[in-house]
Formats: C-alpha cells, structure tokens, sequence
C-alpha cells in the first residue's frame, strides 16, 4: 500500500488539502495527515481538520512514505516555508527520491528548501517570482522529475489524480475520473482526457 505525508500547518487551503486527501483515500493510499503543530490545524477558511500525527513523531530516518503532499493556503503555506523540520524533512526525502508535490502557495517551500532550482515548476499566479526554479510553467500540473506543482483551489482535482498515476495508480485514477464525473465535467467544457 503507497503511503503520503500531508503536512498542514494554520492557514492551509482547504480546497487544496481535502481534495487531495480525499481522491488518494479513496484509491486505498494510506494518507497521513501531519500537523507541524497542534492536533487540530484550522484552515485559511476557519475549517479545522484533526490531525492523524504530528511532525514532532515523524522520524525522517525510519519513516518511509511514497509522496509528501504540500497544500497552499496563507499563511498556511508560509508557515510550512519557515519551520525548519519541514525544510529539513523535505530536503531528506527528496535525497531519496521521494515524491514531493506542492500547490499554489505551498511551492514556496520547496523553493525555500532549494528543491526546484533545477526543477520546472508552476504555483498560484502571484507566487510566480517569488519562487526559484530552473522554469516557470502555467499549467494545471507540472511534473518534473520527483517534483509535481500545480496551480490552485480549481485545479486540485487534476492534480490528486496526477498523483495517483505518479505512484503507479494510474487504472485507479482513471476509474475515479469517471466515478467522480470529472470527466462528465471535462466533456462538458469540451476538454476531456
């Protein structure tokens, strides 16, 4: 069973975070949803979400997980940017290759680990020059390498099934496409994949 770290701190995205955990969950992906503080983190919105663990009982050196999730949100994202456990938990499963994604503000982490100066990268539009990679994509979703971005609240969805198919979920993905009729949606707009 593939396992993700979703870290969370006060004034994360909502959108961002549940959409993504909900998608995984439902292809059977073990998520842990990780607090860098206290058990319940309050969103951007003033929705509070419990907490599975804290970053406090993370062991780095034991713990294995498949992908590291990053929602956006401020200040949720910026709060994530300067704790230096986050940083430091980062930069450590990035050396193993682990997969690490980050949406609309939340790329400023990975900026601020220095895990996408030779990476192509996107985030929320305002987050554009803040943010140090080696290219700056618009695009829904941006893969390169270990490292997937994308842009924001709208573009959650895509982005929880682009994870499922980085982790090798791909039949998964496409059964919730259509399950969860994001591709009704798609074909309405007359975009569908």
């Amino acid at each position: 069973m593939k396992k993700v770290l979703v870290l969370l701190a006060k004034g994360f995205e909502e959108i961002e975070a549940v959409t993504v955990i909900d998608i995984l969950r439902r292809a059977h992906v073990k998520v842990h949803i990780c607090s860098i503080d206290k058990e319940f983190v309050e969103g951007s919105h003033g929705i509070t979400i419990k907490s599975d663990v804290r970053l406090e009982y993370i062991d780095i050196e034991k713990d294995i997980y498949d992908l590291v999730y990053l929602p956006g949100g401020m200040p949720g994202a910026a709060n994530l940017r300067d704790d230096e456990r986050v940083i430091e938990l980062l930069k450590k499963y990035n050396g193993e290759n682990v997969l690490l994604s980050a949406i609309c503000a939340a790329p400023i982490v990975l900026s601020e680990a220095g895990l996408l100066k030779d990476k192509e990268a996107t985030s929320f539009p305002g987050f554009k020059d803040i943010i140090d990679c080696n290219k700056y994509l618009e695009e829904v979703t941006v893969s390169s390498g270990n490292v997937i971005t994308s842009r924001g609240p709208a573009t959650a969805m895509e982005l929880g099934y682009t994870l499922l198919e980085k982790l090798g979920l791909g039949a998964e993905a496409h059964d919730l496409r259509e399950d969860m009729l994001y591709n009704f949606l798609l074909e309405k707009k007359g975009t569908a994949k």
